[in-house]
This record gives structure tokens, sequence and C-alpha cells, in this order.
């Protein structure tokens, strides 16, 4: 029988080496852990499976009654004589056969069980967002840790009531893989006089990830997760916990005139000892000097923990013209703020890089690669950005084929615009060639995958790219919407309450929730969910493809009608935006398909969307009952490159 449940492992440490030197106590002890286990799992509905002497294998219905049993028999084998116990609890599907028990699952709570320590209660990530909200219980990260036999890296955590034991990090031991060195490298701090000069010392953060990410042996965590802690003062630790590194480069940059002096120094998380700190003080136009020099003094310094030698690639000098130089840290800065207008801005000052350098490789696959940013949030009419794309990454290449940026900019329009799947996939696989922390070219790959129905690949795509960049917010909703392809709904919520988190009005997350809430099956629960979602918007027109899919379902066809009717105002009052796509996913939970064919077909003739992605949504399995759908396949088949 397959069934949904909590594991608990309990595991008595010593007793063999107790029932050596007093067999009298060791009986006595596990005397007591058998009374405390009864007792603990009986009271909260659990059923033990398995007892063998020091230990137990039990399961519940819920993780909040799993965890309260633990806390129950943690705090009774407190009484003497006391007993040493280490818990691990993970929630999983699992098969019952008589008194067996099977499934991914159960290895998956022993290994958590094996990294605890006596007294201490670990609990997986999926128990711990069954019981962050409830009273009672109290827990703190631990961070994610390589698991022997555990495809992807499992984020840990501790209960931390009173009384119970809170392991520290590097305390932890358990049924681990050989550690791997993984590094983040922090934005350094601007000490100069003048604020302006805060593009500098990001910039100089930028270049010294872009050359770490080329150390073979080297994991360097990505940009958007390193810079979430960028004038903040958190503990080193702490820091670790979140990134899953082991090792920190932090610094500073002072700037006067044409003389820098950075400060660089290496932390080991653990301990937060440093490793070493250096400063330079140089020229400006000897900066790419310094950075192939602090890249090198890291490898140098990790290499004997390094699977093999570490081969440092040098830092080719972008361009000898300084100032192009600084135009494009300046651009860089305004890009990574993430809005349209910041990007705009950027674009100006990438142009004014280039006309400095015409040579600059590096700034022509930039500007391609927010060309495609503005074109592929419609932000930008995308025939027009995207032709843009082509011209700036095709002279990026021809300047420079070794830049993983101007694959992915390539990628993005073969993929989003040309519907060239192949094509986009060796473009995809050349960046990640080049540099494996390349993390846009994974949720690319991702989309990839997906075109070509290969939603598995998809999901494993974006984990990875999740393991590179785990505070990512476009790569965490990018994975939660990886879910939804494969219908692991509860996973996709996961993935959408982390960014919210971090932003409880993150619209795209909130809406990602309410898709996984309602696909799941509890459209009255994701009703409301919809409804903020329109609301955030700030327009009464805008937002409203979710909330009309969702009445639709629900039966209420006036309200969804409503919908459609004022998204077909949008795109009256605005003829360059293209909603067809908007108006597919609500006909269809009408069940028009004459009006959904028709989107489709406007979709596939204007390049607005690849029609290959939404089809393969879970929510319109069946349009595989409609002839028009497998006539649809075939013509975008002989699109496709």
């Amino acid at each position: 029988m397959r069934r949904l449940v909590a594991i608990l492992f309990a595991d008595m440490t010593g007793y063999t080496a107790l029932m050596q030197e007093n067999e009298q106590l060791a009986r006595e002890k596990r005397r007591q852990l058998k009374d405390a286990l009864d007792h603990g799992i009986k009271n909260f509905n659990g059923t033990t499976l398995q007892f063998y002497g020091d230990g137990s294998l039990s399961i519940f219905n819920s993780a909040i009654e799993a965890v309260n049993s633990a806390l129950y028999i943690q705090q009774e084998l407190l009484k003497a004589p006391k007993v040493d116990v280490r818990i691990g609890i993970h929630t999983g599907d699992v098969i019952i056969d008589d008194a067996n028990i099977y499934g991914d699952g159960v290895n998956f709570a022993s290994r958590i069980e094996s990294l605890a320590l006596p007294g201490s209660i670990l609990v997986s990530e999926k128990v711990y967002d069954e019981i962050k909200n409830q009273e009672g219980i109290s827990a703190i990260e631990l961070g994610y840790f390589e698991l022997k036999n555990i495809k992807q890296p499992a984020r840990v955590y501790a209960i931390n009531n009173s009384g119970i034991v809170v392991p520290s990090r590097n305390a932890i031991k358990g049924k681990t893989k050989p550690p791997a060195n993984r590094l983040a490298v922090l934005p350094f701090v601007n000490m100069s006089a003048d604020p302006e000069n805060e593009y500098f010392s990001d910039g100089i953060t930028e270049e010294l990830l872009n050359s770490l990410t080329k150390v073979d042996g080297l994991q360097v965590t990505s940009r958007t997760s390193a810079f979430a802690f960028k004038g903040k003062n958190d503990d080193i630790r702490d820091i670790a916990v979140k990134l899953n590194v082991d090792k920190i480069l932090e610094g500073s940059v002072r700037k006067s005139g044409n003389r820098v002096r950075i400060t660089a120094q290496l932390i080991n998380a653990a301990d937060g000892y440093h490793i070493w700190s250096e400063n330079y003080d140089r020229n400006l136009t000897d900066i790419f000097e310094v950075q192939d020099e602090i890249s090198g003094i890291i490898a140098t310094r990790l290499k004997e923990n390094l699977a093999k030698p570490a081969k440092i690639q040098t830092v080719k000098p972008a361009s000898h013209n300084i100032e192009a130089y600084t135009n494009y840290l300046k651009g860089l800065h305004y890009l990574n703020r993430y809005t349209p207008g910041d990007a705009k801005t950027a674009i100006n000052y990438f142009e004014q890089a280039i006309r400095l350098d015409q040579n600059y490789a590096l700034v022509y696959a930039v500007i391609a690669e927010t060309y495609a940013y503005l074109g592929s949030t419609g932000q930008m009419s995308p025939p027009k950005a995207f032709d843009l794309v082509k011209e700036y990454s095709d002279r990026a290449l021809q300047l420079d084929d070794t830049i993983a940026e101007a694959h992915v900019a390539r990628a993005s329009r073969l993929l989003y615009h040309d519907w060239k799947w192949k094509e986009a996939y060796a473009a995809l696989q050349r960046a990640i060639g080049l540099n494996p922390g390349a993390v846009s070219a994974y949720k690319m790959l991702g989309f990839y995958y997906i075109a070509v129905g290969q939603k598995r690949d998809a999901v494993r795509a974006l984990e990875e790219a999740a393991k590179i960049d785990p505070l990512n917010a476009g790569i965490n909703h990018a994975l939660g919407n990886m879910y939804m392809f494969t219908e692991q709904y509860e996973e996709a919520i996961a993935q959408a309450e982390k960014n919210l988190e971090i932003n409880p009005n993150m619209r795209a997350s909130l809406e990602l929730k309410a898709w996984a809430i309602g696909m799941g099956g509890d459209w009255e629960a994701a009703l409301p969910l919809f409804r903020e979602v329109h609301r955030l918007t700030n327009h009464p027109l805008k937002g409203l493809m979710g909330l009309g899919y969702c009445l639709a379902s629900l039966g209420k066809r006036d309200d969804a009608m409503e919908c459609v009717q004022k998204i077909e105002e949008w795109q009256r009052a605005e003829p360059d935006v293209v909603l067809d796509g908007d108006l597919v996913g609500i006909w269809f939970a009408l069940g028009n398909y004459d009006k959904v064919f028709y989107h489709i077909g406007r979709c596939r003739e204007r390049r607005a969307a690849p029609v290959n992605f939404f089809l393969e949504y879970p929510a319109f399995e069946a349009l595989k009952n409609d002839p028009r759908y497998w006539e649809l396949k075939k013509n975008i088949s002989t699109i496709q490159g």
C-alpha cells in the first residue's frame, strides 16, 4: 500500500559500548528508551514499524505529530538515567507491505537521522514547511548537506525548543559525501569618499566572480545569491549556511583618482578563521592584473582540497580603455537593479563603452542580454528587441566566442523568438561549458526541455541552477514552474513560499502558488490569491488570466467572461501588446476550444510566445483529445531548427 507519511528514525548512541562496560545500565536505558518510544509514538497517533533494541522506525500521518512525538521522546529521555538519542524526520511517499516499508523517503529520513547529535531532532525541508507556523515548535536552518546516495543537496533544520540539543554545522558528520570546495564572493564594500563609486566596487566583485568560476574543482555561488547580503552585517557563519558554502571571500575597494586599493580576505566559514588577507595598491590600469592575482591566490590556497589540480585561467582584459571599462561597470550596476527603466539606463552606459572601444566584446554580449530581457518581458516590441539581440550577440561572438553571456543571449532569440530548439540547446551547452556558474543558461535550458517534452530534465536543470544560486528569486520561481509541469504541486508551493518569505508582494510567486494550489485540486483556496495578484498589478485590466481561469473552473462563467472582456479591452488600448496567451487559458477553462485554437494560432503567427511551452502545462491535457492539437504540434515541428 502506497502512503504519504512522516517517517521518524530514532537511534540510541553508544549502546554497544555501554553493553560491554555496564550491561545492567545498558538494559535499563534500553527499557527507558522503549517506554518513551511506546508512549511518545502512540500518544501522537504514530505506528512503530520496526524496533531494533537501540532504535526504531515509526510513521505518522502528519509531520506535526511526528515532531511533537520527537519532542516528547527527547524530554522523557532527559530523566535519569539519561538516554542519548538522535532523531531524524522526513515526509515522503512510501510503500508499506506488512511490517516492511520501502521508498526513497525512508533512505532520506535515515540520512537526516545520521546527521543528528545525541539529544537533537533534525528535520528535512519538507517537514519544516509543515511545522514552521506551528505554535510550540521552533526550528532553525543548518543549511544544505550532501547526503550519501541522495542526488540533490538536502536542506536540513534543527528543532530548537527548550532542552533540545542544537548542533553546530561544523559538528555534524553523518553519512555525507566528501566535502567540495564551495566559495561565495560577497559584494566588496565601497570605501571611497564618493558614493558614486559604488558601481566600481560592485564591478570588482563581478569580475572576480567571473574569474573564479573558471577554476576547475571550485564551485562558486552565483551573483544574485551573494549580492543578497549587500549592505548587511550578517554573521559569516550564517551566510555560509544560507549559501551552502565552506569558504567566503570578502573585501573592500577604495578608489581615489587613478589609484585604487583593494583589500581581500578569504574566510573559513565553519569557524570564521581568516585563511589569508591581502592589500593591493595599484594604478587603475592594473585592475585586471589585480583580479588575476587574487583569483590565483584563492585557487592556490584551496588546491590541496580540490579533486584535481586547480587550473587557473588568466583574466583576459576585456578592454584596455579604462574609460570604456568604467562605463561598462556603471551599466552593469544599473542592469543588476532588475527594473526595465534601469535596464534602459544600463544600455546607455554600454553604448558609451562601445563608442570608446568598438572591439569591447563583453559589452556587446551584455547589451544583447539586456535587450533579451526587455523583449521577453514585454517592455519592448519582441521582433525589434530580438533583432537587436541577434545583432549584438553576433558581434560579440565575432570578436570573442569564449564569452558565455554572448551564447546565452544568442540562445534567447533562438528559443523565445525563432523556435529553433536544437540550435538553442547547442548555444546553451556552449555557455555552460564556458561558465558552469551561468545560471541564466540553466534557466533557459529548463524551458528548452519543456519545449521538447523532457519535463524531468527541465526539473533537473533548474535544481542544478538553484544549487549554484540558492537565493536567486528568478531561479527559484523557474524551478517552481518546472515542478508545475511535472505535477509536483507541493514542491511548487514550497518554491513560491521561499520567494514570498523574502518579498510577500512578489506577484509572480504569489501567482505560482495560486496555480499550484488550484491545479492540486482546490480552486476555492486559490481564488483569493488570484484576486490579490490582480490587485497588486494596480491596473484594472492586468493580471487577469489566472483569475479568469480560476473563476471558470469554479463554474463562475459570467465573472470569467468579464476577465476576457477586460483583457480584450487592454489589447485594443495597446495594440503592440500580445495577450493571446492569456485568452487561451481562460477560453480553455470555459470549454470553448474554437477560441482556444484561434488564439494559439495568433501566438504562432506573431511569435508572441513559444506555444510548445504553455501547451505542456498539465492544465491543457484535455486538448490532446482534439485533432487540432496534433495538427498544431506537427506545424510547429516544421519551424524547428
